[in-house]
C-alpha cells in the first residue's frame, strides 16, 4: 500500500515539474511581453547618477505604460507598485493560461482528489465528461464550414496515412519491437503482463476529445481531426480485436451496434447540430465571440485533466514502485518519440500536406483512447487475472498524453501561424 502511495505521489510530482518547467522565465535584463513588446529592466531611478537621468526613466516608464503597442521598446524603472504587479500577473496568466491551468488542475486533483472523482458531489463525469465534451463537438460543428468537412473526408491520402500509422505503425513498429526487446534485453524491467498491456495499448484507436481540442488550440485542421477520429474509432471496432487476435489468439465478440450508437451520440450528433446552427443568427454570435469560445474549450479540457487526475489519485495506480517508475519513464518517451517522428513524416515536403493538416495528423496518429480502450480491454479479457495490468499502460498514458500534448500547443500554434502569414 505504501509503494502505491509513493508511485502516486511520484506521478504527481513528475507531471507538475514537467508542466512548470515549460513556463517561460523572465530574464533579469529583459523580457518579452504578451504583446510582443521588448521590455528592458533598468535599475531603479535612485541608483541613477543624475536627477535628469532618473526623471528620464520615469518619463519613459509612463510613456510605455500609456502607449503599449506591438514591437515597442519599453524601459522600466525599479519602483514596482502593487497595481503593476497585478498587471504583470494578469499578463503572464493570459499569455500562459493553459499551462498555468494545467499546474492548477493537477495540484487541485492531488490536494482534493475526492472532490473531482467520478460520482462525487460535483458529478464531473456528467458536467465535464458528458455536457462539456458535447459542447466541444457542438462548437466544432458550429465553427466548421460544410466544405471543410467535405474536403477533409475527401482527402484520402491524409486519412489513409493517419489510419495506417494508428493501426499499423504503432503495433508493428513500436509495440511489438519494444515489448520483444524488453523481454530479450531487460527481462526484469517489467513483468510479462505489463508488456502485454503495452502491446494492447498500441492496438487501440485514437482519442476523440483530445485530438479535436488540441488540434483546435494549435490552429490545426479541425475538420480533418474530426474526420479521422470518427474513422479511427469506427474502424477500431473491427481492427483492434483483429490485431489482438493476431497477437494473443483470443476469439472476441463486441457489441458493435452499441459502440456505433455511442459514437454517433457523442460525436456525430453534436457536430450535426452545430452545422445546422450555422444557418441561424447563432453563427454570427459565435464569430463575434470566438475568443471567448476558444477559452471555453480550453477550460473544458482543463476540467477533463482535473477529473482524470482525481480519478487516478483516488484509485491509486495499483503497481509496485519499481514497475510504476519504469512505466513513468517509458510511456512519456514513447509518446514524445511518436509525436516527433509522426510530425516529421506529415510535414515532409513530398507529401504536400498543409501545416494545418500536418498538425491534425500528428495529434490523431500519436494518441491512444482511454474511453474506447478500457471497455474494449475489459470486454475482451473479462475474467483474466492480468486484467488490471493490461489496463495500466493506457491508464498511465491517458494523463501523460494530455500533459505532453498540451505542452506542444505553443510550438504547433507558431508552426501553423507561419503558414497563415505566408
Amino acid at each position: 500500500m505504501k509503494s502505491k502511495s509513493i508511485v502516486t505521489n511520484a506521478t504527481a510530482f513528475i507531471l507538475l515539474l514537467f508542466v512548470s518547467s515549460a513556463l517561460p522565465v523572465e530574464s533579469d535584463a529583459f523580457s518579452l511581453s504578451r504583446r510582443g513588446t521588448l521590455e528592458f529592466k533598468a535599475k531603479s531611478p535612485a541608483s541613477v547618477r543624475t536627477p535628469f537621468q532618473a526623471s528620464k526613466i520615469r518619463s519613459d516608464v509612463h510613456y510605455a505604460a500609456s502607449n503599449q503597442s506591438e514591437g515597442q521598446v519599453a524601459v522600466r524603472g525599479g519602483d514596482t507598485s502593487s497595481s503593476s504587479i497585478v498587471e504583470k500577473t494578469k499578463a503572464f496568466v493570459e499569455k500562459n493560461f493553459f499551462l498555468v491551468g494545467m499546474v492548477v488542475a493537477v495540484s487541485l486533483a492531488k490536494l482534493y482528489p475526492e472532490l473531482g472523482k467520478n460520482g462525487s458531489v460535483l458529478r464531473p463525469e456528467l458536467f465535464i465528461g458528458k455536457y462539456g465534451v458535447t459542447s466541444i463537438f457542438l462548437l466544432s460543428g458550429l465553427s466548421l464550414k460544410l466544405a471543410e468537412l467535405t474536403n477533409a473526408f475527401a482527402n484520402m491520402k491524409l486519412n489513409g496515412m493517419i489510419q495506417a500509422m494508428t493501426f499499423g505503425a504503432w503495433p508493428f513498429l513500436a509495440g511489438l519491437p519494444l515489448t520483444k526487446g524488453i523481454e530479450a534485453f531487460a527481462p526484469n524491467l517489467l513483468p510479462k503482463s505489463l508488456l502485454d498491456g503495452l502491446l494492447i495499448m498500441t492496438c487501440l484507436p485514437t482519442t476523440i476529445n483530445m485530438c479535436i481540442i488540441l488540434t483546435s488550440a494549435s490552429g490545426g485542421n479541425v475538420a480533418s481531426a474530426l474526420c479521422n477520429t470518427c474513422i479511427s474509432n469506427i474502424a477500431g471496432i473491427f481492427i483492434t480485436p483483429a490485431l489482438l487476435l493476431q497477437f494473443f489468439g483470443k476469439s472476441i465478440e463486441l457489441p458493435f451496434v452499441q459502440l456505433v450508437s455511442k459514437l454517433c451520440n457523442k460525436v456525430l450528433l453534436p457536430v450535426a447540430i452545430g452545422q445546422t446552427l450555422r444557418a441561424t443568427p447563432i453563427k454570427d454570435f459565435y464569430t463575434n465571440n470566438s475568443k471567448f469560445f476558444k477559452r471555453l474549450q480550453e477550460i473544458i479540457l482543463l476540467g477533463i485533466v482535473w477529473n482524470a487526475f482525481c480519478n487516478a489519485f483516488t484509485r491509486g495506480l495499483g503497481l509496485d514502485l519499481r514497475h510504476g517508475i519504469a512505466l513513468l519513464t517509458l510511456l512519456p518517451l514513447m509518446h514524445i518519440a511518436s509525436l516527433a517522428s509522426l510530425f516529421s513524416i506529415f510535414k515532409w515536403t513530398p507529401f504536400k500536406f498543409s501545416r494545418r493538416d500536418a498538425v491534425a495528423a500528428t495529434f490523431c496518429s500519436a494518441q491512444k483512447t482511454l474511453a474506447f480502450g478500457l471497455p474494449l480491454i475489459q470486454t475482451i479479457f473479462e475474467g483474466n487475472p492480468n486484467l488490471a495490468a493490461y489496463c495500466s499502460p493506457i491508464m498511465f498514458m491517458h494523463p501523460l498524453q494530455l500533459i505532453i500534448g498540451s505542452l506542444t500547443v505553443p510550438y504547433f500554434s507558431k508552426f501553423t501561424e507561419e503558414e497563415n502569414n505566408e
